[in-house]
């Protein structure tokens, strides 16, 4: 198209920026850390709910793993593009033992540098301008934002309280699943906490062959679940390698959040096209992040199950004291999350909450801000995270236990 008119006197930058760029969505989550600062500045005392931030330190021996290959001069050169031999094998025994998942790590996995990298990846591999890609509201704002930079159509369906909040599959329009091109999909959860179960993964699969879609699961928050089992792996599911690939995290497992390992896992054909897309846009996975990652995953993963059982009290404080101040809270099943809806009186309240005022965004961002002006509580409003997702607010499991109690204690006599 060539340059645009020139830009006034005193910004002659202004008109040389893409149109993709301008166009794009803020970061909700960089507007909720600016929230939460204003809110500090102005004298408020904040427990901040709104991070997905890790609260402790990663186990032990994953942090003498990182330091003894700081010291291997063999990772002192980059890696491989596809990422060290030794991380994609215990990524490939990790799936084997924990899921009963064979992959060849030379052809089905592919190291990142965080499960992001891998979203914005899979998304450019797959996405041409103007393909179809469908997400579950509530969603992680980057679907939305990586389609976007691939000029794609981005088309959301609900989640149903009633079938645990996963969507109701048989109430989507075919038509629309014909369109489809990619379905994006995030269990264990974030926002709610759902879990997927393998017969929901088996009506995914069935669904992606009969109607020529791809599908990618977000599983970054694997091993973080609540109840005795695991949440399942589509990749379990007899098909899947045909349609399918997924995201893992060392993040939330091992509480390394700032190392930024990653990978994906799958289909072959999606993996080399994602291949050829990571090496010509983005940085390898760090040599050290991926051997510390091999040790963890091919080792004892008893610190990730108490890790899970952790967060599962965590989210039982909360949840039972949000519910005793008359709050509805999705059943928290795993993830580092928690999803509740704003009270249905807030709106016709007449004392200080704005009469439900929701001229500067929803029901949400209004009920978010009264959260942190009148009970010192951050959280992130569900609006950020899908247009069906107003009405609801995400709060995080990261804080200490006295942390919570304390929140509960203040959104209560807020309330009240």
């Amino acid at each position: 198209m060539g340059k645009g008119n020139p830009s006034p006197a005193g910004n002659p930058i202004a008109d040389l920026i893409s149109r993709r760029a301008a166009a794009l969505p803020p970061n909700p989550f960089a507007q909720a850390d600016a929230r939460t600062a204003a809110a500090i500045r102005a004298g408020h005392d904040v427990i901040d709910l709104s991070k997905g931030n890790p609260d402790g330190a990663p186990p032990v021996f994953m942090q003498d793993a990182l330091a003894h290959a700081a010291h291997d001069p063999s990772l002192f050169r980059y890696p491989a593009f596809d990422g060290i031999p030794a991380y994609l094998d215990a990524i490939a025994y990790w799936y084997d033992t924990r899921h009963g998942v064979t992959l060849d790590p030379r052809t089905h996995l592919l190291a990142t540098a965080g499960a992001s990298v891998g979203i914005a990846t899979v998304i450019e591999a797959l996405v041409d301008e103007g393909d179809t890609v469908v997400a579950v509201d509530p969603y992680y704002p980057q679907y939305e934002g990586s389609t976007a930079v691939a000029k794609g159509r981005f088309v959301t369906i609900p989640a149903d309280p009633a079938h645990g909040y996963l969507p109701d599959l048989d109430a989507v329009s075919p038509r629309l699943w014909d369109e489809a091109k990619l379905l994006i999909l995030n269990y264990p959860n974030n926002p709610t906490g759902a879990v997927a179960t393998p017969e929901f993964y088996g009506h995914v699969v069935a669904l992606a062959h009969a109607h020529r879609f791809a599908v990618m699961n977000d599983f970054a928050y694997a091993g973080i679940e609540f109840g005795s089992e695991p949440s399942p792996s589509i990749l379990e599911v007899p098909g899947a390698s045909d349609v399918a690939v997924e995201l893992g995290s060392l993040s939330k497992m091992f509480m390394v959040a700032g190392w930024r390992g990653g990978w994906i896992a799958g289909n072959a054909d999606i993996l080399a096209a994602a291949k050829a897309v990571h090496q010509q846009t983005t940085v390898l996975a760090s040599s050290v992040v991926q051997q510390a990652g091999a040790v963890a995953l091919s080792g004892d993963l008893r610190s990730v199950t108490a890790l899970g059982a952790s967060y599962g009290h965590r989210a039982q404080v909360l949840a039972d004291g949000l519910r005793d101040a008359g709050i509805d809270v999705a059943p928290p099943r795993g993830g580092l999350f928690l999803w509740a809806r704003v009270p249905d009186d807030f709106r016709a309240s007449d004392g200080g909450v704005s009469d439900g005022d929701t001229s500067d965004g929803g029901v949400s961002d209004t009920f978010t801000a009264w959260l942190i002006e009148h009970a010192g509580v951050a959280v992130m409003p569900g609006s950020c995270f899908g247009p069906a997702s107003d009405g609801f607010v995400r709060l995080s499991l990261l804080k200490p236990e006295r942390d919570l109690y304390q929140a509960v204690s203040r959104i209560t006599h807020a309330l009240a």
